[in-house]
Formats: C-alpha cells, sequence, structure tokens
C-alpha cells in the first residue's frame, strides 16, 4: 500500500515502515535524551520520558495538505488505506522492533546514557503522531486497546477530520491531541489545504464531541507568523468550544519539506508565541503554566494543572 516511491524518501529521511501502512521514527528528542542533552517538551510538561517514547503512526497518509507539513504531501495523501490493513498487534509489535534496530546504533557512543539506552528498548509511551492521520486507520479501537493491554501510554494525535473514530472509541488514548491550525473556515482551507470540501465542519464536529470524551484533552495551535497568527476571537471560540485540558500554543518550524511552502520568516519566535498566547488567556480565562523556549511553546490551561503529570 506503501508505494517503492514513497519508501525511498521516507526511508532516507529516518523512517522505518512496518506492515502496509504505518511507519515509526527515533525522534530528535529521543536522540538528546539519550545523550542527556536535552528532552521533549512533552516530557517537560507531562512527564513523558523522551528516552522511552516510540513516535508512530498507523498510517502515513493523510486528508489535509497542511502547507507547514514536513513531508511531502503530494507523495502521501489519501483518502483511505484500503483492503489491505494490518492487525494492531503486528503494528505495536513491528514498531518495537523497528525502534531497537534504529537504536542499535547508539551502543557504539560512548556520550550515550547506558541506562536510558537498556530503558529505551521498551518504550512506553506511543506518541501516535509521526506523520499522517491515525484516524485513518480503521482498526484504531483494537490498537489503542492493545496499547492498553500492554500497559503502554498511548498519545494519539488528530486533524479532526473523522469525528465518528473518535466516538466511536471503547479504549481512549490517554491524551488525545486536535490540531488547530486556522481560527476561521477560510484560513482553514488556505492552511490545511484539505481533500474533503466539509473538513471545516467535520473539525468542528470534533471539537463539540471532545467534552464528552473522559480522557485527558489537548488542542495543539501550531503558528505561522504572517499567515494564521491573526483573529484571537475565533480561537478562543474554538477552545471554548472544546473545552480541553491543555492548549499548547507552538511556533511552525522551518523544515522538510514546508521550506518549499513557506520562508523563514514564517517561523514565530518565542516572544512572538508568548504574545500571541497572551491574547488568547485575555479571551479565555486560561493561564500559562508552563513553556519551552527551545521548542518555542508554552502550556494553557484553566484546569487542576498539579495534576498534568502522568504516572506511567
Amino acid at each position: 500500500m506503501v508505494s517503492d516511491k514513497i519508501k525511498a524518501v521516507l526511508e532516507k529521511q529516518g523512517y522505518r515502515f512496518v506492515g502496509n501502512h504505518s511507519a515509526c521514527k527515533i525522534c530528535e528528542w529521543t536522540r538528546k535524551s539519550l545523550t542527556d542533552k536535552d528532552v521533549c517538551y512533552k516530557q517537560k510538561f507531562y512527564g513523558v520520558k523522551s528516552h522511552q517514547c516510540c513516535q508512530m503512526t498507523p498510517s502515513v497518509f493523510c486528508v489535509n495538505r497542511c502547507v507547514f507539513c514536513w513531508r511531502d504531501t503530494s507523495l502521501t495523501t489519501k483518502k483511505d488505506l484500503g483492503k489491505k490493513v494490518d492487525e494492531p498487534k503486528d503494528i505495536i509489535g513491528g514498531c518495537i522492533a523497528a525502534q531497537r534496530k534504529l537504536l542499535s546504533g547508539f551502543g557504539g557512543n560512548d556520550k550515550v546514557n547506558a541506562k536510558k539506552l537498556r530503558e529505551a528498548q521498551d518504550p512506553k509511551y506511543f506518541a501516535i503522531s509521526l506523520t499522517g492521520e491515525p484516524t485513518l486507520y480503521p482498526k484504531l479501537d483494537g490498537l489503542l486497546s492493545e496499547l492498553k493491554k500492554q500497559k503502554k501510554c498511548s498519545f494519539l494525535v488528530t486533524n479532526g477530520l473523522f469525528p465518528k473514530s473518535l466516538e466511536n472509541l471503547s479504549d481512549l488514548p490517554v491524551q488525545l491531541y486536535v490540531s488547530v491550525d486556522a481560527p476561521n473556515k477560510r484560513l482553514y482551507d488556505e492552511v490545511d489545504r484539505p481533500l474533503a470540501k466539509d473538513s471545516w465542519d467535520r473539525f468542528n464536529k470534533t471539537l463539540g464531541l471532545l467534552p464528552s470524551l473522559k480522557t485527558r484533552k489537548v488542542l495543539r495551535l501550531t503558528l505561522v507568523k504572517g499567515l494564521n497568527m491573526v483573529d484571537a476571537k475565533g480561537y478562543a471560540q474554538l477552545i471554548k468550544k472544546a473545552d480541553p485540558d491543555f492548549v499548547e500554543i507552538k511556533a511552525y518550524m522551518w523544515v522538510g519539506h514546508s521550506r518549499l511552502n513557506l520562508e523563514l520568516k514564517n517561523m514565530p519566535l518565542h516572544k512572538d508565541v508568548k504574545a500571541f498566547s497572551q491574547k488568547i488567556i485575555k479571551l479565555t480565562g486560561l493561564e500559562m503554566i508552563d513553556e519551552k523556549e527551545n521548542s518555542r511553546v508554552v502550556l494553557l490551561s484553566g484546569k487542576d494543572s498539579k495534576k498534568r503529570m502522568l504516572s506511567f
């Protein structure tokens, strides 16, 4: 289901494919954590150990062609996964095996923390966010159930275009992310460039569904300077509709394929992110509870922020 052309391009970028439509990749923050240089903002915000995180996806394909995406969306835009759909247990086992192979080269680096490298062989956290749209995978419920059975912590990131997929989950992820890339339909169509004409409506249905889902929920705003850092009132309305536990406001990073669509000047500085966050804070009543400057991200919440650290 993944063509040889797509595999050649993505494997060169460090991806490893699992089965017909899944993939994993060693995150840059995992590399830094293994050498005790730094950790992902998710470790600072939520306690996710970067060296024990498996960054993966059950679908390398997506129904959006976001201008800020780091992958070549001309290769990976697709409406469904077809008929050859892999089983959840096979995907999880395949991702762990692939991750171990990717980690094998670290054993010869004397700068690597040996204890962390041993622990990394058995990832506890599955960030279902590598690329593509995970809710395209029709057995997503089984994937989340299997991760729960194996006592893994699941982070699911979605564009929110398949609300029924989320509504039908019997086992929810430990933390559910919904990407909020624009404050209104006009900008949404310009930024996300969706395949489906009713994508804005689907996205809003997902936001309306979130309050009923009994799990930790996060909205993530990716800010592109000169494009979607406008209409704070529009963002505030979307945030109020979703009533999330947390809101991450993060700068777009000028990397990968996105450099063909955008310019370096479109990447906000951390101070720009904080300034825009203040507009959101004034309109929503949320407060800034954390930040990570080198990731250009701030964390907002209006709820009990003491409960944000995970116990895995």
